[in-house]
């Protein structure tokens, strides 16, 4: 599982003082953009490359609002991976206790956004660190 610091500035906050809930997924692609850093895949690479991810689909639950000033952690793990996808678990959590949950799939897409399978070496880096976060938990 990988974790990724986020502090609610004012900025993420709506006009009753708590994060708009829009914010949160500003918070998760965060998450999974620095979860891919960590397990090695430059999507700067993939992108001269012609390749990009992108989001197909976001299952999300909003369970307790988040307030200016707070110091929340964005943790993500692979929840299951297939040649053309990923899916993603997400959780906003404030002092462990979970505020905003997410599953997300993710596609890998070429030129002109025709869907492509993902790369052996990205796939085999993410599922290298899926395998290191289980081993770590244990």
């Amino acid at each position: 599982m990988h974790s990724f610091p986020v502090r609610v500035y004012y900025e993420d906050t709506d006009l009753a003082g708590i994060v708009y809930y829009a914010n949160y997924l500003k918070f998760i692609e965060r998450g999974r953009s620095e979860w891919l850093r960590e397990v090695g895949v430059d999507q700067r690479v993939l992108k001269q490359q012609g390749l990009v991810f992108a989001v197909r689909r976001v299952e999300a639950d909003y369970l307790s609002p988040a307030r200016f000033d707070d110091q929340l952690v964005v943790e993500s793990s692979l929840h299951a991976q297939t040649p053309a996808r990923i899916v993603i678990d997400q959780r906003v959590l404030r002092e462990g206790a979970a505020l905003f949950v997410a599953r997300v799939t993710v596609v890998c897409l070429g030129e002109g956004g025709r869907p492509l399978r993902i790369p052996a070496d990205v796939a085999a880096r993410l599922q290298s660190g899926a395998s290191c976060a289980q081993l770590t938990q244990n």
